[in-house]
């Protein structure tokens, strides 16, 4: 399954080079979920992509991409915010780039839970408050805004793919969200 937004400037290598570097080395991704906060800081909304898979089958899924060559961890989650969200999300970025968790992604089954077909890929999560209108990326239908509640429901949690549902879980757990 191909998740990745089409990149109209790949950087640092070319499909082919990326496809042998990838079959040697472990990549280095950031992933953002996007919420919405009260007044306190709890979050209220989760913003989740819904996209259709080649397969034909509509999965959920969070902002994501690579990091570049010479990018630092802040440059690439905006680009990727922005790329994914649209130029008028303002994204609120923490004061220290510190993620909730670091997930690793294998191409088979592992003991992470974490699948992705195309790479063995190290991926600094992040929760990333947005302030402002979203537009979603162009392999997106759209992005919905849910409750916590309605975001870890079985049927929304069905829709994820490669063990993503978890890494949420993980997600508002580690932002106090544990009801």
């Amino acid at each position: 399954m191909n998740v990745r937004t089409p990149d109209p400037n790949p950087g640092w290598l070319s499909e082919e080079d990326l496809y042998e570097a990838r079959r040697r080395l472990p990549m280095v991704y950031v992933e953002a979920i996007p919420v919405r906060l009260d007044s306190l800081g709890y979050v209220t909304d989760v913003g989740l992509l819904l996209q259709a898979s080649e397969e034909g089958q509509m999965v959920r899924s969070f902002v994501s991409g690579r990091v570049m060559y010479r990018e630092t961890i802040r440059a690439a989650l905006i680009r990727h915010l922005e790329k994914d969200l649209g130029p008028l999300a303002f994204p609120q970025l923490p004061a220290s780039p510190i993620p909730f968790t670091v997930a690793e992604y294998f191409p088979s089954p592992s003991e992470t839970g974490l699948t992705d077909d195309r790479q063995h890929c190290v991926a600094l999560a992040y929760l990333i408050p947005v302030t402002g209108e979203c537009d979603p990326r162009q392999d997106a239908l759209e992005l919905t805004w849910m409750s916590p509640e309605d975001a870890l429901s079985p049927e929304v949690q069905s829709e994820f793919t490669g063990g993503r549902g978890n890494l949420l879980r993980q997600a508002l757990a580690h932002a106090g969200w544990c009801r």
